[in-house]
């Protein structure tokens, strides 16, 4: 069974270890990656998380399915908005993307689904 929690915890805490000896490096690909989860002049935080979320199903990026999982549900998204970016991803991913969706997708979708009502 795939703990998303864990999952989204090992990543967070690698990344601060990683900002114990390469804080200016890290501080600015977090700053970068964080610009995702901001409202934009045409995007919307929301919307932005979605193509995170389709873009880490692609990449085969099971913290990056987590993270930006949680973030789209922390911006508004629901779980059929997640699942419909998945959708889109899958069709450029192939079998790998639908094995991570199946996998950590769906975990992260039923750990986060309700961490923001």
């Amino acid at each position: 069974m795939i703990d998303s929690r864990a999952i989204l915890d090992e990543f967070m805490s690698g990344v601060g270890k990683l900002a114990e000896t390469n804080g200016s490096v890290i501080g600015k690909f977090v700053d970068l990656d964080g610009a995702a989860g901001v409202e934009g002049e045409v995007l919307d935080a929301k919307t932005k998380e979605l193509i995170c979320v389709g873009i880490g199903i692609n990449k085969i990026c099971k913290y990056c399915i987590t993270v930006h999982v949680n973030n789209a549900y922390a911006a508004g998204a629901t779980r059929e908005e997640i699942l419909a970016a998945a959708e889109i991803a899958l069709t450029f991913g192939g079998g790998p993307a639908l094995a991570y969706s199946a996998s950590y997708l769906n975990a992260a979708l039923d750990t986060f689904e309700h961490d923001y009502d």
